[in-house]
C-alpha cells in the first residue's frame, strides 16, 4: 500500500501558525510610566498620560492589577482599567 498521493493531486498548503500573543510577566510604575516586562525580555514603558484612569490613582489602586490570559491583558478592578499588552505596543 502507496502513502503517497496520486500523480497530478497538489500539495497540501503549508501549516501556518498564528503569532503568538505578546505577554506581560511583571508590572510596575515609576512616577511618570507604566512598566512591562514581557515573557520574552522585552521591556516597555508607556507613559502615565495615555492612561488617565491610572495617572490619576493612587499607588496602592495602581497596584491592584492582575494579569489576565496568561499575561495578554493587564486589569486593574478598583479603576476599572482593561487593557491588552498588543494594543499597548501598537500604540508605541
Amino acid at each position: 500500500m502507496s502513502t503517497s498521493a496520486p500523480p497530478g493531486t497538489p500539495s497540501p498548503a503549508p501549516v501556518s501558525h498564528p503569532p503568538r500573543e505578546p505577554r506581560a510577566v511583571t508590572v510596575s510604575f515609576t512616577a511618570d510610566a507604566l512598566h512591562l516586562v514581557l515573557v520574552d525580555g522585552r521591556e516597555v514603558f508607556a507613559p502615565l498620560t495615555w492612561f488617565p484612569r491610572l495617572l490619576n490613582a493612587t499607588p496602592p489602586l495602581r497596584a491592584n492589577h492582575r494579569l489576565i490570559g496568561l499575561g495578554v491583558g493587564i486589569h486593574w478592578p478598583d479603576l476599572d482599567e482593561v487593557f491588552s499588552v498588543r494594543a499597548l505596543l501598537a500604540a508605541e
